[in-house]
């Protein structure tokens, strides 16, 4: 085995803590710059979450009944914060990586001595620091209108974490190929929200006749929705471990043609 010289450890000491003190550096300003415009960040999500619970939860609920053995406010609690989570993860990322481009900040970072996934790193934990943010407050929120019994704590933790990664990867993508602000509102409102209000957040779909509940099965954000709610209510449409292998398998995927953007410097240079 070859030993490592003074000045090799020195070195390989160094890159390990500059590639710290990047990726650091960009979590605080992804968190600085989220948290420093809050009222159009954090308040926007609360204040539609909250009509949420009580037109859904209160006003229409009663006269929906119960769904899967719990009432109708209960079970829409778990899809409601998971899908603050999805589109805020989402938005932070899309909208703080395409304004760099678009202010030319962004020739300041490629020119810097950082590798390219520590980049895709920072902005990622940056949408993951804000989509968790809102998910908080929205439960918090949740708690003045019903009671959580959280049934598998691992399951709520992990699969709230796994999602935020996976829609700020999403982001982060839509960003890259975004031209002009027209772009980075394209696939939150034809795609992302249409599949978000279809993957189970306001009703089961066993409640659709067959064909259709084959054709929900391939809605990714029904995986992420049901297999929180399993974490919350202990119940679920699907299969929990396909669903986790389904998210895990979408992550490396986007993680992989996210660097590859980078390294080509698809959208970033001319």
């Amino acid at each position: 085995m070859t030993k490592l010289t003074d000045l090799e450890r020195t070195e390989s000491g160094d890159s390990r803590h500059l590639i710290y003190v990047a990726f650091k550096t960009l979590l605080v300003k992804e968190i600085r710059r989220f948290t420093r415009i809050w009222p159009q960040t954090l308040l926007p999500p609360a204040i539609t979450m909250s009509l949420y619970f009580v037109i859904f939860g209160n006003l229409i609920g009663p006269r929906i009944g119960s769904m899967d053995g719990f009432d109708y406010m209960s079970y829409i609690v778990p899809g409601l914060i998971m899908m603050s989570v999805i589109t805020n993860a989402y938005s932070n990322v899309v909208s703080s990586f395409f304004s760099m481009k678009f202010q030319h900040s962004i020739e300041e970072l490629l020119v810097a001595p950082i590798p390219n996934y520590v980049i895709l790193a920072g902005y990622v934990a940056g949408g993951v620091a804000r989509g968790l943010g809102v998910g908080f407050i929205v439960t918090l929120l949740s708690l003045g209108f019903t009671d959580l019994e959280v049934h598998h704590v691992g399951v709520v933790l992990s699969i709230v974490f796994l999602t935020a990664v996976l829609f700020s990867l999403g982001g982060f993508i839509n960003a890259m190929y975004a031209t002009k602000f027209d772009d980075i509102s394209i696939v939150p409102t034809f795609i992302l929200t249409p599949l978000t209000y279809l993957g189970g957040v306001f009703y089961s779909i066993s409640l659709l006749p067959d064909f259709w509940q084959g054709v929900s099965l391939i809605n990714p954000i029904l995986y992420m929705v049901n297999t929180f709610r399993y974490g919350i209510l202990g119940v679920s449409d699907i299969n929990i471990v396909f669903a986790y292998g389904m998210i895990i398998l979408f992550i490396i995927i986007l993680t992989v043609f996210s660097l590859r953007l980078l390294n080509r410097g698809v959208g970033i240079r001319s």
